[in-house]
């Protein structure tokens, strides 16, 4: 009998909702143990077995030194790397940093900042190492996860959706609330994955799952500044769970700049 693929699973700057996700799938994760070993899960058990690994999760950002050196000899022990969650994929929101001085942030929210050591910024895992492929969200959608599993296993491509959540909303039948009620929503360059759920509660969209493909944020940007909607309002929404994904990051600088 042929050995089970081994699966790693690691952990950087995150809020561990991602492996919560993996943790939270039950049935289909009994699914996924019976198809691969789970090798390396810090957060679902204490075993450890040594790797190489076949395939590795990587939740988190990069946020100091540490990470740094660390998601080099993470990515040496994996043969597929795949980043999993907001965090991971784009510096989360902990990347809210990359336009302050994280000086500011440190002296606001510890005692004693002299104890705290970290990078200026946060960033995804992608810019320090090369990634085999990305898994959006704040967090992952685990059915998701599920199928990047499934697919790496059987040598196919994962079946995950790059198209916008607009065509969610009209799956559901949501009325467009962009239109419907003048709402500034990320909708229209915002990766599908979440079922469209803040819309269809007459909420906009929050870029949860990163920007689609040829997402073209600036001129979404531009359409909702004629409509008269505040700048900084679009700025403070760009630069949220994904802010520092490049479409976004781009959108939201230019944005600020003609703020001033």
């Amino acid at each position: 009998m042929a050995a089970k693929p081994k699966l790693a699973v690691y952990k950087f700057a995150s809020c561990d909702g991602c492996q919560l996700s993996l943790l939270d799938a039950e049935d289909e994760l009994l699914a996924v143990a019976d198809v691969v070993e789970i090798a390396y899960f810090l957060e679902a058990r204490t075993a450890v077995q040594e790797g190489p690994y076949d395939v590795g999760l990587v939740e988190g950002s990069i946020t100091t030194k540490h990470d740094v050196e660390r998601i080099k000899e993470v990515r040496k022990q994996c043969r597929f790397l795949v980043t999993i969650g907001a965090c991971a994929t784009a510096g989360g929101i902990q990347a809210l940093r990359n336009w302050r001085d994280v000086n500011d942030f440190i002296s606001h929210v510890y005692a004693h900042p002299e104890y705290i050591n970290t990078l200026k910024t946060s960033t995804p895992v992608a810019e320090h190492v090369f990634v085999d492929f990305e898994l959006r969200g704040c967090p992952i959608n685990k059915k998701q996860l599920v199928e990047l599993v499934a697919a790496l296993v059987h040598g196919r491509k994962p079946r995950v959706p790059t198209y916008s959540v607009c065509v969610e909303c009209k799956r559901r039948d949501t009325v467009c609330v962009a239109v419907a009620r003048g709402i500034a929503c990320l909708g229209p360059v915002t990766q599908a994955g979440c079922g469209a759920i803040c819309p269809s509660y007459y909420r906009e969209c929050f870029g949860c799952y990163g920007p689609k493909e040829n997402a073209n944020s600036m001129s979404l940007g531009q359409h909702y500044l004629a409509a008269g909607k505040p700048s900084m309002q679009l700025v403070r929404l760009l630069r949220n769970f994904n802010g520092h994904a490049a479409d976004f990051a781009t959108a939201s600088t230019a944005l600020e700049t003609a703020n001033k």
